[in-house]
């Protein structure tokens, strides 16, 4: 192979191995003799979208748009339904003083998605490809199910999302089954979008993303929030008279934004891009403009959420059950019922967040809230069913036509969320967000554990592997981030004031602790801690890659 270059040697000439030559920067490689396929192995991916030649260009707004697309469609997972019940419980419970809770993690966020972009650009494959490469078998498939339970609750939560939204849409003429049953068909319609072009696709996700923007503009607009106040709620870490109630709040924040599914699904959007993988500077030019692009587009989803935080705290913090019933009442309200006649504090979800905003500020606020909710969930359903696609295709090495991949991996979620529906009112559903919520946030360590274990080794990313300072912060976050999951993990089931559930939950406990043992050991293998090096079976060597097209070649 002759050396290329590009103002940098790349390579020199590659040594072969049985007449295969190796890359140096795509360590991780394809199954060693594909076989022929009878029918096209179709995906997201399928058509490579082009980089634009530039030169010597230090930055290109061309080169940017051509990027523009995966980190938007990953920041959908930042505003699906269970993050706006989230932000609405955070003004409402405690106004605008968690509001830096929601900056610093979604700045965690964004730097979690850059170390899920950089695998994706640098090897052209996606995590649960590599996780497929690089772990035995029995801890693939133990980390396969956890990240499936992890999609299969964030999907619950998404499609009850659009349900409710119908739900408010018609007046409770369309039943939270119905509502399921609408959306699981319009997403299989939506989904073979990228038929009619990828940058098409990406474009439906942008018209969504404008909905919410302008859906949830309108009511901060319409209830005008103090500005000091928010600002100070963002910029300034303190909560102030802040309790138990809060505390909890706060931890649910982190752990409705960051979402273990979310980091395999950026890891392989960004193989959309045609980016020469042999070519370090093309490599070092995609990090930069997808990191760029996660950085705009989750700046907007976090200017979202913030409307939503700021909306509840304005208007709906420190009210009482009574206070809300009267008003309710007085505008004729039908639903006055759901809020009882007490002094207990407000407690909302996303049905009844619809309802107090029809009450005090007209039919309209109801109305523009619910299309804003339904475009959170149908798009947050599309990018959590290509979640299931990549997870599945990845892990478990599934070459089945797109039609049955899709038509499996919705069947999967789909199933306990039309249980749900049939048997559980449009009115009651917040004891089972919590349940969802808490499900996700164990399922975390199992992506955030492996991103950092295979960014961090020179074999699978070269040059390109985590320095020392990517090492000890990603840890730390990490670490932080997982222990403020488990503290929301331990107060759920502490509240459930069960001798039988405490039981089991210690046995599973002891179980799920080993699992992420096994997963840290090699984490810190990877991170460089050589005493701990003993039979770790994570592989270390580069693999050899053949130079042939493949569907892993990007």
């Amino acid at each position: 192979m002759k050396a290329e270059q590009d103002g940098d040697i790349l390579e020199e000439d590659s040594p072969e191995e049985n007449g295969v030559q190796r890359n140096q920067y795509s360590t991780i490689s394809p199954p060693a003799s594909p076989e022929v396929q009878e029918e096209p192995f179709s995906t997201y991916y399928e058509d490579k979208v082009p980089i634009p030649e530039s030169v010597n260009q230090v930055f290109s707004f061309r080169k940017l748009w051509a990027f523009t697309g995966p980190g938007f469609l990953m920041s959908i997972a930042y505003l699906d339904p269970g993050n706006i019940e989230s932000d609405l419980q955070s003004g409402a419970k405690a106004g605008f003083k968690l509001l830096w809770v929601l900056l610093v993690a979604t700045i965690i966020g964004l730097l979690l998605q850059r170390l899920a972009a950089r695998l994706g650009v640098v090897t052209g494959m996606h995590l649960a490809e590599v996780c497929n490469r690089q772990y035995p078998t029995v801890p693939r498939i133990i980390l396969w199910m956890m990240v499936e339970l992890a999609i299969i609750g964030s999907d619950m939560q998404e499609v009850i999302g659009c349900a409710i939204a119908l739900n408010l849409l018609s007046v409770g003429r369309i039943p939270l089954w119905a509502g399921v049953l609408i959306t699981i068909t319009d997403t299989f319609v939506f989904l073979f979008l990228d038929k009619y072009g990828l940058r098409k696709l990406e474009a439906f996700f942008g018209f969504l993303i404008t909905v919410m923007a302008i859906s949830f503009g309108y009511e901060y607009v319409l209830v005008k929030p103090d500005q000091g106040e928010l600002l100070k709620g963002m910029f300034v870490p303190y909560c102030a008279g802040c309790g138990p109630l809060q505390l909890e709040q706060a931890v649910g924040i982190v752990g409705a934004v960051i979402m273990p599914h979310n980091i395999y699904l950026h890891s392989a959007l960004v193989k959309s891009r045609d980016i020469d993988r042999k070519n370090k500077k093309d490599v070092k030019e995609a990090n930069k403009y997808f990191f760029i692009e996660s950085t705009v587009a989750l700046f907007i989803s976090f200017l979202i959420n913030v409307f939503v935080v700021a909306v509840f705290a304005q208007a709906f913090y420190n009210k009482t059950n009574m206070e809300v019933n009267a008003v309710c009442n007085a505008t004729g309200s039908p639903h006055t019922d759901l809020f009882p006649l007490n002094n207990g504090t407000l407690e909302v979800d996303i049905y009844k967040g619809g309802v107090v905003l029809g009450c005090f500020f007209g039919p309209a606020a109801l109305y523009i809230w619910a299309i804003g909710i339904l475009a959170a969930g149908q798009s947050s359903t599309m990018t959590g069913t290509y979640s299931g696609q990549f997870v599945m295709e990845g892990f478990l090495n599934l070459r089945w036509s797109r039609f049955a991949r899709v038509l499996l991996t919705r069947s999967i979620a789909i199933t306990p969320t039309l249980l749900v529906a049939i048997f559980q009112d449009v009115q009651h559903l917040t004891g089972m967000n919590d349940f969802l919520n808490v499900l996700q946030s164990m399922q975390l360590p199992f992506a955030l554990i492996p991103i950092l274990t295979f960014t961090s080794l020179t074999s699978i990313m070269n040059d390109f592997a985590n320095g020392m300072v990517w090492k000890i912060s990603g840890g730390i976050v990490i670490l932080l981030v997982c222990a403020i999951n488990m503290y929301f993990v331990v107060v759920y089931v502490t509240s459930l004031n069960s001798v039988l559930l405490y039981v089991v939950a210690a046995l599973l406990s002891v179980a799920y602790l080993c699992f992420v043992g096994y997963l840290a050991w090699h984490c810190l293998v990877a991170l460089g801690v050589s005493c701990l090096d003993f039979g770790s079976r994570v592989r270390k060597r580069p693999a050899v890659l053949i130079e042939e097209p493949s569907e892993y070649d990007s």
